[in-house]
């Protein structure tokens, strides 16, 4: 049942990003997809409460680079906030990259989620009609990826919260309970202390919240 889930949210992204699909089929499409993951995401829990060996703790790392790479980190941020996992953001000589904490299938769902919709947001901002030039373009074309950003991160809260209450009584503390990372996960793993995403909806559309990112694009 959980691989079929998956499997179906996988075919519905998958169509989302298609070139032929216009950008209302791709919005309906990744809605749908995103009921989807929530659903597995408490079938996931469920199994692992049971079967602890089943979802354990873990983490990735990611690595961004230009163009807009602090939008990419900043989409993948959020998604990761919204599916209960934390992140630490570091910048090296590799560049910016995002260490993400988890449970190893809210770590799965979040990276599914962003491949497809960074794919999604790229086209989507290519079909539009910028109305400025040099850096107002630049400009414009940032607000509009936060605002996108805001928007997809907004719909997968919203699918998490009705899968959530759709579950009802001991299933949704079930659920609670095992995707909350681990008190000093990230000690544990010789990485940074875990930071918290803290959410700011002062950049682009006012669409829903994220994290606040800095002007470096």
């Amino acid at each position: 049942m959980q691989t079929d889930l998956l499997d179906r949210v996988r075919k519905l992204l998958a169509k989302a990003e298609d070139e032929g699909c216009t950008p209302e089929e791709a919005e309906a499409l990744t809605a749908k997809a995103a009921d989807l993951m929530a659903r597995y995401g408490i079938d996931r829990a469920l199994l692992g409460a049971l079967r602890p060996e089943t979802d354990r703790p873990a983490d990735r790392k990611f690595r961004f680079e230009a163009p807009w790479a602090d939008v990419k980190a900043h989409l993948l941020a959020a998604l990761a906030s919204a599916l209960r996992c934390q992140c630490v953001q570091t910048q090296g000589d590799a560049g910016l990259q995002l260490h993400v904490f988890g449970y190893s299938s809210d770590l799965e769902r979040a990276e599914i989620l962003y491949t497809s919709l960074l794919v999604q947001m790229a086209r989507a901002l290519a079909k539009q009609t910028v109305p400025a030039y040099g850096n107002g373009a630049k400009a414009w074309r940032r607000s509009w990826m936060l605002g996108y950003c805001a928007a997809v991160v907004a719909r997968v809260r919203a699918a998490e919260e009705a899968a959530v209450a759709s579950a009802g009584g001991s299933a949704a503390e079930t659920w609670a309970v095992h995707h909350t990372v681990p008190s000093g996960t990230g000690r544990k793993m010789n990485t940074p202390r875990l930071a918290k995403i803290q959410l700011n909806p002062s950049r682009g559309r006012p669409a829903g919240n994220l994290p606040e990112l800095p002007e470096t694009e």
